[in-house]
């Protein structure tokens, strides 16, 4: 049985305008680079994890 209730439209992350199902989640290609450049510029970052002495874990595994 069908539902009645009407899918909510999903907003562009960026600027806040209905998303494109193109360019899903943004509502144009302008936002989908836009992102992507914050990517590559490192403006976004995942955390890592440090030890005390300032090293990555991965920097830990080569030691040997």
């Amino acid at each position: 049985m069908p539902s009645n209730v009407a899918k909510k439209a999903g907003k562009c992350p960026l600027c806040g305008q209905p998303r494109d199902e193109v360019y899903k989640p943004f509502c144009s290609r302008g936002c989908r680079d836009r992102d992507l450049l914050s990517w590559f510029g490192e403006s976004y970052r995942v955390p890592a994890h440090q030890a005390p002495d300032g090293t990555a874990d991965v920097d830990r595994y080569d030691e040997d």
